[in-house]
């Protein structure tokens, strides 16, 4: 899995100039759209469930919904990934799983983006059928199929088991680690 940690804390320790300087060579326009993203990260021939995942991403990260990431969105986004405390990222990762947007997720929604989600990082390390299984089995107490905002943080946080299963599967550093680093690399 490897610890990207201390190079992360060095790169968000860099000053906000330093950034926005990033920022603007990556984009001149001020603006990320969904396809500068997909190029930032070399995304090419991704499955159709991979491809949404990568499209709720960014609209995830769009907070204004106006169909970009501005430099505010930007750092927004790599600090909560990075820095956020685990109530912040719980509620992202649930605003990323409930894909039709009804308020609540299902064991399909969750597998559905634990899959994409290992498409584009890469990490197979953990099972999502196996996880999936897990936090139903444990947080879902009421056998209703589906999971709440606060069911879900409530019974993550109480299952440290799940937590650190979460934490690794969702380890979206190597994800960030390109963003920061712009196409270097990865042009062709």
């Amino acid at each position: 899995m490897g610890n990207h940690g201390s190079s992360l804390d060095d790169i968000l320790a860099e000053d906000m100039n330093h950034w926005y300087n990033k920022f603007m060579k990556e984009s001149p326009s001020g603006l990320i759209t969904l396809f500068e993203l997909k190029a930032i990260l070399n995304l090419k021939g991704l499955n159709e469930e991979a491809n949404r995942c990568v499209e709720q991403v960014f609209f995830t990260f769009d907070m204004d919904g106006d169909g970009y990431i501005n430099f505010v969105e930007y750092i927004a986004a790599i600090s909560l990934m990075l820095k956020g405390e685990i109530n912040q990222k719980l509620k992202w990762y649930f605003k990323l799983f409930d894909q039709d947007g009804n308020g609540k997720i299902d064991k399909e929604e969750l597998e559905t983006i634990l899959q994409a989600i290992q498409d584009i990082t890469q990490n197979k390390d953990i099972d999502p059928e196996e996880i999936v299984s897990l936090i139903f089995e444990r947080i879902d107490v009421k056998g209703e199929g589906e999971l709440t905002l606060e069911e879900f943080i409530e019974g993550a946080k109480d299952h440290e088991d799940i937590m650190d299963m979460l934490k690794t599967l969702m380890d979206l550093t190597p994800v960030l680690l390109k963003i920061i680093q712009g196409r270097t690399g990865n042009s062709q």
